[in-house]
This record gives structure tokens, sequence and C-alpha cells, in this order.
């Protein structure tokens, strides 16, 4: 991947990158976040994102969070449309005993939020993000090589050119550094369906 083709949504104060990795430390109470079960709005967190119309692929990269410490510290893939139309998978430090590892899907300003719980000593996941048109897959793996799927999901905005890539941030009164390397772009590794066909030819 050319990582020239990254650009920064709310650039962070702290960052460094290079060919093999990028760093940022996030500053305290940014977040991504909208209205559900809350009731309170936050878009701030940085985002590191490359543009394409491409309608079939898949983003794959290595997240560091051993730094992270304070509750809902998180790193992780993102799509990021506008405020109201965005997507993320991160772990999101919890406690000493767990942390969740989970997946947010926004659409026309409503956050959804799923999760399960992963044991604190994890310090390190890949994510897979892999787009067919407007429906997309986001998978996690511990080694890089066998990956689970995390959901499949619409994105009612997400059908023309889209914006893909990394962010972190903490949502509360901390801050740590989210590594982020082995990252490619590579042939859609969600495959079609192979059982019941489309209804009505669609």
């Amino acid at each position: 991947m050319n990582k020239q083709e990254f650009q920064w949504i709310r650039e962070p104060k702290r960052y460094s990158a290079d060919d093999k990795k990028i760093e940022i430390t996030t500053e305290p109470h940014t977040d991504l976040w909208q209205r559900t079960y809350y009731h309170f709005c936050n878009d701030n967190a940085p985002v590191l994102q490359m543009e394409t119309d491409e309608k079939f692929f898949s983003f794959i990269v290595k997240t560091d969070f051993s730094g992270s410490n304070h509750r809902f510290d998180q790193c992780g893939i993102v799509m990021y449309l506008d405020s109201e139309n965005w997507l993320k998978a991160s772990v999101e430090f919890e406690n000493d005993e767990f942390q969740h590892l989970g997946s947010v899907v926004t659409n026309h300003g409503y956050s959804d939020w799923a999760t399960t719980e992963i044991p604190a000593g994890i310090k390190s996941m890949w994510y897979r993000f892999s787009r067919r048109q407007d429906d997309y897959c986001i998978e996690c793996s511990r080694d890089g090589e066998k990956f689970s799927q995390m959901r499949i999901c619409h994105m009612w905005e997400g059908a023309g050119k889209i914006r893909f890539g990394i962010y972190a941030c903490s949502p509360e009164d901390s801050g740590f550094t989210a590594i982020f390397t082995d990252m490619e772009m590579t042939e859609c590794a969600w495959k079609a369906h192979d059982g019941q066909q489309p209804d009505d030819g669609k």
C-alpha cells in the first residue's frame, strides 16, 4: 500500500509514520459514537484513511495496544464516510481481567455496538476489512493467518467512493500509543455466497 495516499481526519498532536509502522498517541476524551443508548454524539477521534472506488477488496492491518490501560482505550480499523455514517472495529480496554473485542456500525446517525469479552492479556490483534459493493465484512485474527468473522453489515451510504483506514482514541481521561503494522490491500478475501441465490436475480 502507498501510505502517501492516506490523509488525516483530525490529525493527532503526536504520531509517527514510516513505510513499516504508524504510531498514534491518543488524547483524552476522544471517541467515535452516535446517539444510541448513551444519548451523546462523540466525533473527535483521529482517523487516517485512503480513498477508493474499488468495489471488491480487503484491507488488512495488525494493531498493537499493549500501552492501553484505561477503560475504553481502543484502536483498530475504520471506514469513516462522515460523522453519521461509519464503522469501526477494535479491542477496548476494560480492566485487568477482560477487554471487549467488538465493532460499531453507524448508519444515518445511530451506532450499534457488538462485542465479546476476551482476556486482558491479549495485546495485539489483526483485522481484515472486506468490501463487496455496499456490503462489508469485518474479521479478526490473533496470528494474521486464520481470520474469524466478527460481523457482516450493510452501509446505506457505502455504495460509491469510500474512505477506510485506521483510528485510535481514549474516550475517558487517559492516553496511550497505538501501533499499526503490516498494512496491505488485497483482492477481496470475502468470497461470494455459494448457497441460496439472490431473490429476483438481485
